[in-house]
């Protein structure tokens, strides 16, 4: 997208009162000889110094940015941190899978030292688990005590997903079955059991039955937009807010609206730059959530 499209989208969600604004690319897409073609076309030199410059605008804009572009150097991190209130990627497994052969930037290796980076720069980060990809239940626990590692060492993890696979047309793993939900909400036991303090996301559009996630552990239900489908799950469409808030209180728990950096991190300034904590500080209530819209 140009700079112009991605700002005309992005007026249309501050207009609907989204807060943050989700950059997601998948693997380094700069490695393709199109791709390249099009951010020189647009003026840039590589994928990062397009989206330092994307998030600087949506940041004046008053959207909060939040940046998941597969694995990044430190260098990279750095510069992107100036204008993200918050950065994520999915460690999916730390086993190496069949379902990551062609992707070297699945190397669990390689996506664990992203992570470590972002901690050494205090990046409050998201990252978690993919589910039902051929890894075994061990597999998750292993890679559940990496991310506690991590956070145990640099305090960055604001939240982890637990996400199912969900199998897409056109892919090689097009035939591949979904976890059950059982995989999926065992998953979501052990990641509360080993680390009780932690936020622990299912996504809504990809579970059935949230109320059984809520009571089983989960306690974020991640970004939903009234503006743009899940691009990652075009297939599975959002729930309007209203479902979301109905679903939430019929589990006998309270909704409350968060921004893209959690409320322990929209209170600690030495987790935002000084661009990023300028608009924070104008959209956070007093417990570091948002602040009730008028």
């Amino acid at each position: 997208m140009s700079p112009e499209e991605i700002l005309r989208l992005a007026g249309k969600a501050k207009s609907a009162g989204c807060s943050e604004a989700l950059l997601t690319l998948g693997e380094r897409p700069d490695v393709y000889a199109e791709v390249m073609e099009r951010l020189e076309a647009l003026g840039y030199g590589n994928i990062v110094d397009y989206l330092v410059d994307i998030c600087k605008s949506l940041l004046e804009l008053g959207l909060l940015p939040h940046t998941n572009a597969g694995t990044l150097g430190k260098r990279e991190l750095r510069k992107l941190r100036r204008y993200n209130a918050s950065m994520g990627m999915m460690l999916e497994c730390v086993a190496k899978l069949p379902a990551h052969r062609d992707s070297p930037g699945k190397d669990p290796k390689v996506r664990l030292r992203t992570i470590a980076a972002a901690g050494r720069l205090r990046i409050p980060f998201t990252t978690g688990l993919l589910v039902g990809i051929g890894e075994s239940r061990r597999d998750r626990i292993s890679s559940l005590l990496e991310i506690k590692k991590l956070h145990e060492r640099y305090g960055h993890i604001q939240e982890i997903i637990i996400q199912p696979f969900v199998p897409k047309p056109n892919t090689p793993m097009s035939n591949h079955p979904p976890p059950t939900k059982e995989e999926v909400l065992s998953t979501v036991i052990s990641a509360r059991s080993l680390m009780p303090e932690m936020n622990i996301q299912v996504p809504p559009n990809l579970v059935s039955d949230i109320g059984s996630f809520l009571r089983a552990g989960a306690n974020d239900l991640g970004g939903i937009s009234s503006v743009t489908p899940d691009f990652i799950n075009p297939g599975n469409p959002w729930p309007t807010v209203e479902e979301l808030k109905s679903s939430i209180i019929k589990s006998g728990f309270i909704p409350r609206e968060r921004l893209p950096i959690y409320p322990r991190y929209a209170k600690d300034p030495s987790f935002m730059s000084p661009e990023v904590r300028a608009i924070v500080l104008q959209m956070v209530d007093k417990d570091g959530y948002r602040r009730e819209l008028r």
